[in-house]
């Protein structure tokens, strides 16, 4: 006897690929995509079709106490302040098409995408 399927396999997407963790499992994080910049253009074809994101969501679980905080954190504007600071930038702000799962970064980027706001001290785990 055969299941019928509720959903395609294509569009079921496990949480674990969008949760990243800390390195002792203590901070859960998810980015959800708030905002992209429509204006900008990807001349690279090496990556394929990228978007550059402007806003995301951060969704921080605390394994110890179940406290949830989130948090929109501007990556544009974080990614100017400390070029203004500190002369340079480490964030890459583009994301391909593929590394976004029902509106949410998935956790390979999540790093790449927090960069400055880390090391300007805005998120600390």
């Amino acid at each position: 006897m055969y299941l019928k399927r509720v959903m395609s396999y294509d569009r079921f997407v496990d949480d674990r690929l969008l949760t990243s963790r800390d390195a002792l499992n203590t901070t859960q994080m998810k980015l959800k995509l708030v905002e992209i910049d429509e204006g900008a253009r990807d001349f690279s074809q090496r990556f394929g079709r990228r978007v550059l994101v402007r806003k995301v969501l951060l969704t921080m679980k605390y394994s110890r106490t179940e406290e949830v905080e989130e948090v929109e954190l501007d990556l544009e504007l974080l990614e100017n302040k400390l070029r203004k600071e500190r002369l340079f930038s480490s964030s890459n702000r583009w994301v391909s098409a593929n590394e976004i799962k029902n509106g949410y970064i998935i956790a390979n980027r999540h790093l790449d995408l927090l960069a400055d706001a880390i090391a300007l001290d805005i998120i600390s785990f």
